[in-house]
């Protein structure tokens, strides 16, 4: 599990929709399909009990090829797809979903390297598209807003140093905690990496 998304997706964030989001199924509509597809296991089965609390119905798929045969057999009307999958790129689950039905609601997964490419997804359709790491709040309400709208912004949002930190982590986990390596990919001297990682994640 990415360090950092564990700790932000708390059962606060599984919990229903808060004061204004009372009535989730009106937010929802009458087809409440969702297709989630992402690589991280742990954090596709979170963000999947998250939506359900809200009133999806969820189908979830951890790679290009079950995403596409997914979408093939039940075309969702709500997904949410993370553009960096093991066996491919999730564009082109966002194409498989398009030739399906043109109504879906889309929104990407990206990390802070790949802005880009959800702009790419946007231009395909996607609804918007949020950077990594995204809480069930910040993904709940990219998918409910209308069209043309932009979801708001958080009233907390991280800092740069907690986003800074965010990604140290996920670059960590990634190389399997191998500090050597960790500092390779990141380009940072080996000890200033082991300060970095000695320390608490800031707020």
């Amino acid at each position: 599990m990415i360090a950092g998304i564990e700790d932000r997706m708390t059962n606060k964030e599984l919990a229903a929709p808060h004061a204004g989001d009372k009535d989730a199924a009106a937010h929802v509509g009458a087809d409440a399909t969702l297709l989630i597809v992402d690589d991280d296991g742990p954090f596709l089965r979170r963000l999947a009990r998250a939506m359900e609390t809200r009133g999806f119905i969820v189908e979830t798929a951890e790679s290009v090829a079950e995403g596409v045969a997914k979408t093939k057999a039940n075309p969702p009307k709500y997904a949410v797809v993370d553009l960096r999958l093991g066996d491919g790129n999730g564009l082109d689950v966002i194409e498989a979903i398009r030739q399906k039905r043109d109504d879906t609601h889309i929104v990407v997964l990206t990390g802070y390297g790949n802005i880009a490419t959800a702009v790419t997804a946007v231009k395909l359709g996607a609804l918007d598209y949020l950077a990594k790491p995204a809480d069930a709040d910040d993904v709940y309400a990219a998918l409910t807003q209308r069209p043309g709208e932009k979801a708001e912004v958080p009233e907390n949002p991280m800092s740069a140093d907690r986003v800074r930190w965010e990604h140290i982590q996920r670059v960590y986990e990634m190389c399997e905690r191998n500090v050597s390596e960790t500092a390779r990919r990141l380009n940072m001297h080996r000890r200033t990496l082991q300060r970095i990682l000695a320390k608490r994640a800031p707020k």
